[in-house]
């Protein structure tokens, strides 16, 4: 094993490690938050830093295993590819899941300091 595929396999590691802890911190957040907008907060969190920044750890992982063949090629390409799709889909999906509670007053918004979603209503509404 090459010197440089050694690096790739170490520093690989290092970033699913560090994806655990964002997991970890998520999972915790997500028990622990008071309403549902905090709550969304951890879970993208977690999404983001414990799903994107393991699989380019994967990727990196893959990439330096020689033992693996030119499959290593395609583990990490496909590894990469889900990694970008996550992180486009990932907050795209929990600014609709909020905004589309927000919109439906399901859950209630507190604490509230500005809420400009409700400005953005009431000039609606007066304007018509």
């Amino acid at each position: 094993m090459a010197l440089y595929e050694l690096a790739l396999v170490y520093i690989g590691e290092v970033l699913v490690a560090i994806g655990i802890v964002c997991d970890l911190i998520a999972s915790i957040g997500m028990l622990r938050f008071p309403n549902f907008y905090l709550r969304l907060h951890a879970a993208t969190v977690g999404t983001i830093g414990g799903a994107f920044v393991p699989l380019i750890g994967a990727a990196l992982i893959a990439a330096g295993s020689s033992f693996l063949g030119y499959y290593r090629w395609f583990m990490a390409g496909g590894a990469v590819v889900t990694a970008v799709l996550i992180l486009i889909l990932a907050p795209a999906g929990s600014h609709a899941l909020a905004r589309a509670t927000h919109r439906a007053r399901i859950v209630p918004v507190k604490p509230k300091v500005v809420d400009h979603l409700e400005e953005d209503e009431t000039t609606a509404e007066v304007e018509r």
